[in-house]
């Protein structure tokens, strides 16, 4: 009998092939004496650059906008100054290129792991840099995903955003990944891709490579040694369904696309997405020692409004701290990154980057025929919406929203919506700080579920002021991306999806499967049960 193995199922789907894992990381060789220290300090400086330089290519061709920022966030580590000095000590203390590079990321990882919080997180990517450095050192190729020439399902530990940017979905038909959670870089880039995935599902790294296994993104369950080799495709229905986002008796449920950038647009135009309901725009600013100037805002922010004339376009203002620190932002010291100056909250400290910002964002929409409105992340308090809201109508702009990640924002939604005129609401940061429950620890990644009754009460509430309001309430968290979900959502009061544009097909197909009573009676369904699992077996 075919063996089974449990994990969270974070995208939808069923496909089965043969298990292949990630490429281990380079062996470290016996030490060398070193003759010539200087010499050797710039070959290691050599083997740091050209990391850096690969995940910049990288990031330069990732067709998605998270994968790019977060590969470029990696090369920044890996080209840190105080990084090089460490390395630089240890050779001149006799350590050969290697080694030096192994023990200085060693003495890093250390530090941020006992760190805790934000920094412990990166101690995986950390782990990744120092393999790429030594095998650039040993003219080995660099760790990676399998390229076996026929279609498999991908088994890791993780996978680091390096691994994820240059996957061939055309290949990986599937990934199971022995930790992680629904907001990991894992479970993004599966729904970005479409590809069925399991996270935090125990075991699965013990399974022999080759072995035939099933995997079923929907109910988490990973089945050993089942079947004969297949990949599920999109029924029809859902592959030739287009157009607006409603349910079979016509209520409207906006279906709109996540991007970074002009380049995300394509495949959000190919998926018939109504507009963008989120914009990334920190995306510009990474990696950067300065703020970009307001004519080069003017001009990524315009590509994108003309790109998408005559359709909403939902744009962020600058969502910075946590887990995207901005160099010239110099925000290090902070005893809990994701407790502190992030998103809206930077303004307080430099308010001048949230005004330019505006001003560019409004120079580019005056030269577009977008519908171009405008939200700010991070908003905790009817004080600071008011005060944004001052802002983005100060500089010309029509919609001012916010964006709803902690609960305090989602408790007075109705007073938010007083003053503002729409609610995006993140799902991400909004488990995360519902849950006390960091996003990116696997080990909670039970609390951090989409279909946790607890969230879906918090925007329900949401919802609520919606309809009361009549005003706008999206979801452009990565629960907005979930098929089975989306009806749900829609019952809930949620007005509009926003996703990666590969999720819009299936969402688009569920929706249109429920009327909209049905969608009420599914959310009252989910918002009754006692658990996560409980809500999402009582709907599916």
């Amino acid at each position: 009998m075919p063996e089974n193995l449990a994990g969270i199922g974070v995208c939808a789907g069923v496909a089965a092939g043969p298990l292949l894992r990630i490429a281990a990381a380079p062996a470290l060789p016996p030490p060398l004496p070193v003759t010539d220290a200087a010499a050797e300090v710039d070959r290691a400086y050599a083997a740091l650059a050209g990391v850096v330089a690969d995940l910049e290519r990288r990031a330069d061709r990732a067709a998605e906008a998270t994968a790019a920022e977060v590969l470029r966030a990696e090369a920044m580590m890996a080209g840190d100054e105080e990084l090089r000095e460490a390395v630089r000590e240890r050779i001149e203390g006799g350590a050969d290129a290697p080694h030096a590079i192994d023990a200085a990321f060693g003495t890093f990882r250390e530090m941020f792991a006992e760190a805790g919080g934000y920094l412990a997180e990166r101690v995986a990517d950390l782990d990744d840099l120092r393999d790429r450095a030594v095998a650039v050192l040993l003219g080995l190729p660099m760790p990676g995903v399998p390229q076996p020439g026929h279609p498999y399902v991908l088994a890791a530990r993780d996978l680091a955003p390096a691994d994820t940017a240059d996957l061939d979905p055309s290949q990986v038909l599937a990934l199971v990944t022995e930790i992680g959670g629904p907001t990991s870089h894992t479970a993004i880039l599966a729904r970005a891709l479409g590809l069925p995935a399991v996270v935090a599902c125990p075991g699965v790294l013990g399974v022999a490579e080759h072995t035939l296994v099933q995997v079923d993104g929907t109910t988490g369950r990973v089945v050993i040694g089942a079947g004969s080799t297949f990949r599920k495709v999109a029924d029809a229905e859902v592959a030739e369904l287009t157009g607006p986002g409603r349910t079979s008796d016509g209520h409207a449920v906006k279906l709109l696309a996540n991007v970074g950038s002009a380049k995300n647009v394509p495949a959000a135009d190919e998926a018939h997405a109504e507009g963008v309901g989120l914009f990334r725009t920190e995306l510009l600013f990474l990696d950067r020692a300065s703020e970009p100037s307001r004519k080069e805002q003017i001009a990524a922010y315009g590509e994108v409004f003309r790109a998408m004339a005559g359709r909403r376009v939902v744009i962020r203002t600058l969502d910075a701290g946590a887990d995207k620190p901005l160099p010239f932002l110099n925000q290090q010291g902070e005893p809990n990154p994701a407790l502190g100056v992030r998103g809206l909250r930077v303004a307080r400290q430099r308010p001048r980057v949230l005004t330019t910002q505006l001003e560019a964002i409004a120079a580019a929409a005056r030269d577009s025929d977008a519908d171009v409105w405008v939200m700010a992340p991070m908003v905790s308090t009817l004080t600071e919406a008011t005060e944004f809201a001052a802002a983005v109508h100060e500089a010309g702009l029509p919609r001012a929203g916010v964006m709803i990640e902690v609960p305090a924002a989602a408790l007075r939604a109705g007073d938010l919506l007083g003053v503002v005129d729409f609610l995006s609401i993140g799902t991400n940061d909004l488990s995360q700080y519902t849950f006390a429950a960091d996003r990116m620890c696997g080990e909670l990644a039970d609390l951090l579920d989409p279909w946790q009754p607890a969230l879906l009460r918090l925007i329900a509430i949401c919802g609520a002021a919606g309809r009361d309001t009549g005003k706008p309430v999206g979801v452009c968290g990565e629960a907005a991306a979930d098929p089975q979900l989306a009806p749900v959502l829609a019952g809930l009061g949620v007005s509009s999806l926003s996703m990666s544009p590969r999720a819009l097909p299936g969402v688009r197909a569920s929706l249109a499967r429920y009327s909209y009573d049905e969608c009420r009676r599914l959310a009252e369904l989910a918002l009754a049960a006692p658990d996560a699992a409980s809500a999402r077996k009582v709907v599916l």
